[in-house]
């Protein structure tokens, strides 16, 4: 992060031939109201040193003994230790700074400005609980966007009434209210049948459920937070919302995406498909990544299809010998046959689940290694190839942030062993062999996968496999005239970039169509009149 906000600010003031103080002042005003207040750890810059330079001098990055000195950039060209020296005036000058704070903690600095205080309570909660954080009736569902709020879940249309959520089946036809918040509800006067009986009634409404992780949410880091030559007030418009969303999108996600993305691309998801087949399906999807809870009420609730999304994980780790520490062919079997026991205990039956296989994560270095990095844009300094190595020497004392990149409030995490900050170092790595050892016991736990389709059934859902369409979605954004590497987040260099989540849509939806029609159900042929009446009633 240090090495991230420092590098900004130089290049800020390299762009705008202007002071590193100058250049502070720019990217601060460019901060939105009480997020300024983080430009006081700002304060100690000096442009003549490179940000590795500054963040260790700074003792946010440190070198612990006998292991590697970890450095984005190359080695200045005078000794480390002489501009450590140089810079022991910047290091005392942060300190005074850190002093001023009610706490003394590097990792918890942020949060102890008073403005922002109350935000770090908020975002802690979610990432322990990974619930709404405004939720008054309890039901799982919220009215409010972010803080894991109707970004992740369909919109609560009544935070005071448990009984009410998305997904429900109706109650007593929504003759009086709307039940399970689709919009449709009321008596036709002309005949004096309930709405809901009317046009949902054998209508074989689902909603949609992701179970995954930080691929499934849509994590992204805005490119244009770091390019100093496009960066302005308004590239930090969506700083609130994207922190309060733990830097994740996924209400542009594959899966669960309903709002047009402001992020590059286009939004294309399974939830607008099934709520476009059969619009009684409104609002009712579920984003739950990164361990969330599922609210699905098996006696109350409409059937679900549910994306059981494994993607990586289970071959990324923040473990130096990697390769020990991979989920094996046998924990696999073990976990998910247990993860589906749970799920036929809680889905309501006619629910249809199914299982993608992990990425063949080659991709990613053979697309990006000799490729610029944003932040090695303006100068060609940064290679991905560069980024990558810088992240797999990190290390951190906790295995949250080895495996998903969240926000740094240390005390909501316990300490465990050093881990590397690398998402997966076991293809973000120059060393060709582990990256095909990474992909091999990748595809031994994809097929795991689809022996468990062929051998394991269910009472309340039938389960169906089918591979992660990495292949096919650079295959067919190649014929629309783009380039694979686009397909990738620039700014992590590893996960599926907002093109990848909708050409992923498409390419799903076909397959299930053409093998699985049951799943995607039926068109509801009141789906027209649905949207007139809505006309004439003046919108949603």
């Amino acid at each position: 992060g240090c090495v991230l906000v420092v590098s900004v600010i130089e290049q800020l003031a390299q762009w705008h031939n202007s002071t590193v103080k100058a250049a502070v002042e720019r990217l601060c005003n460019y901060i939105p109201g009480k997020y300024q207040i983080i430009c006081h750890m700002l304060c100690c810059i000096d442009r003549e040193m490179n940000a590795d330079v500054v963040c260790h001098s700074l003792k946010l990055c440190k070198q612990d003994p006998g292991q590697p000195l970890c450095h984005l950039y190359r080695p200045p060209k005078v000794s480390w230790f002489s501009t450590f020296f140089k810079a022991t005036d910047y290091e005392r000058s942060f300190k005074l700074e850190l002093n001023s704070m009610e706490s003394s903690s590097t990792h918890a600095f942020v949060c102890a400005f008073p403005l922002l205080a109350n935000l770090c309570e908020k975002i802690k909660y979610v990432i322990r609980n990974k619930l709404p954080f405004e939720d008054f009736d309890g039901d799982k569902f919220s009215t409010f966007p972010t803080l894991r709020g109707y970004h992740w879940r369909g919109r609560d249309c009544n935070d005071e009434n448990i009984t009410v959520y998305p997904g429900r089946r109706p109650d007593n036809w929504d003759v009086k209210s709307d039940s399970n918040c689709n919009g449709i509800w009321g008596v036709d006067p002309k005949d004096g049948i309930p709405y809901e009986e009317k046009f949902c009634k054998g209508a074989g409404s689902q909603g949609v459920v992701l179970l995954g992780d930080s691929a499934g949410a849509h994590f992204h880091i805005p490119p244009e937070w770091m390019t100093v030559t496009q960066m302005s007030a308004k590239s930090f418009a969506n700083l609130p919302m994207a922190f309060t969303d733990e830097l994740d999108w996924p209400q542009f996600s594959e899966i669960t995406g309903f709002l047009n993305s402001t992020i590059g691309g286009w939004t294309d998801s399974l939830y607008l498909r099934l709520r476009r087949r059969n619009r009684c399906n409104h609002r009712d999807l579920q984003n739950i990544s990164q361990n969330g809870i599922l609210a699905r009420n098996q006696l109350l609730d409409n059937p679900a299809v549910v994306i059981y999304a494994t993607i990586g994980n289970d071959v990324c780790n923040g473990n130096r010998d990697t390769l020990a520490h991979m989920t094996t062919p046998k924990e696999m079997l073990s976990n998910v046959v247990q993860a589906l026991r749970y799920l036929d205990s809680r889905l309501p039956n006619g629910s249809h689940v199914i299982l993608t296989g992990l990425v063949d994560g080659r991709f990613l270095w053979d697309n990006l290694h000799d490729r610029y990095h944003p932040l090695g844009q303006l100068n060609k300094d940064i290679t991905y190839s560069q980024l990558y190595s810088f992240l797999d020497c990190l290390q951190v004392r906790s295995l949250a942030v080895a495996y998903e990149p969240i926000l740094p409030l240390s005390p909501l995490l316990k300490p465990l062993s050093l881990c590397q900050v690398s998402p997966c170092s076991g293809w973000l790595t120059p060393n060709g062999t582990l990256r095909n050892l990474t992909s091999e016991r990748a595809l031994q736990l994809s097929n795991v996968l689809k022996e468990i389709v062929r051998s394991e059934k269910f009472a309340n859902f039938d389960v169906f496999y089918m591979d992660f369409p990495l292949r096919q979605t650079a295959e067919e954004w190649r014929k629309m005239g783009g380039d694979p590497w686009q397909l990738i987040e620039p700014v992590d260099g590893f996960h599926p970039s907002q093109i990848a989540a909708a050409l992923g849509t498409s390419i799903t939806w076909q397959k299930a169509l053409q093998e699985w029609p049951q799943v995607l159900g039926k068109e509801n042929p009141f789906n027209d009149q649905i949207e007139a009446i809505f006309k004439d009633q003046g919108g949603h």
